[in-house]
């Protein structure tokens, strides 16, 4: 078993990401994981993720306070322990339309979905 404290955990940056902190609780730097890793971001009133895709899939847990998820769909508000998948390639920004903190947890596949 790898075990990351909350105290311990790596930050790093994530691309395209303005007023968010994020930490690496497993994964990459963190721990040895074969098939994703796991991130925690902090976004600040008015933090975001601009609109972007990528090839990998992910899933969002928003841990406390409020986000707004924008596909080319349309918005979604995602409260504590509301979550959400973004497929692979699937556009999406991330934004902090409130003026408390939010947090999120996020994982990702370490290598693209195969089809």
């Amino acid at each position: 078993m790898q075990v990351t404290r909350i105290k311990e955990a790596p930050p790093y940056e994530a691309v395209g990401h303005y007023e968010v902190s994020c930490l690496r609780l497993q994964g990459h730097e963190a721990s040895e994981t074969d098939n994703f890793w796991c991130g925690l971001s902090y976004y600040l009133p008015g933090g975001k993720a601009d609109m972007a895709g990528s090839p990998f899939e992910k899933v969002y847990v928003v841990i406390e306070g409020e986000l707004t998820i924008i596909t080319e769909e349309g918005e979604t508000v995602l409260g504590p322990l509301d979550s959400c998948h973004i497929a692979p390639d699937e556009k999406r920004a991330v934004v902090n339309q409130t003026n408390h903190v939010a947090s999120m947890l996020v994982t990702v596949p370490n290598k693209p979905v195969q089809s």
